[in-house]
């Protein structure tokens, strides 16, 4: 299930992404305009800043801004900095591989095989879409 902090950044995004180009978002706005706790989504713009998908400039006339065009920033990128790995569990995880400690043969493994098929068919959907196709 896509967590609050995923779900609320990518609404905040897209807000962003409508927005006139070179225009600068305040916290306040987003807030108001999508619902979100002020607190909660400034930690969240935060992430985002840091990991090169938003810009913020600080002072009067300030706010958050997209650091590349919107058809640029794909979906996986998103996810990934917001909820971390994609995949549903860690020995079918691309970036965050982890081995299970309950199962002997992941080849032999019915949740493993499936799980394969989860990861690959919903990368293959964030992957097609960027911030643009969500405008």
């Amino acid at each position: 299930m896509l967590s609050k902090k995923t779900k609320y950044g990518i609404k905040a995004l897209t807000f962003i992404a409508k927005q006139e180009k070179g225009s600068m978002v305040q916290i306040a706005t987003i807030s108001e305009q999508e619902n979100i706790s002020h607190k909660f989504l400034e930690s969240i713009l935060l992430t985002l800043r840091k990991s090169g998908i938003l810009g913020a400039k600080k002072g009067k006339g300030g706010g958050y801004y997209l650091l590349k065009p919107a058809s640029e920033i794909i979906m996986t990128d998103v996810i990934r900095t917001l909820e971390g790995p994609i995949a549903m569990v860690p020995c079918v995880s691309l970036n965050y591989y982890e081995k299970c400690d309950d199962c002997p043969d992941e080849e032999a493994c019915a949740v493993h095989k499936l799980m394969i098929q989860v990861r690959d068919n919903t990368l293959q959907v964030l992957r097609n879409n960027t911030l643009a196709d969500l405008v």
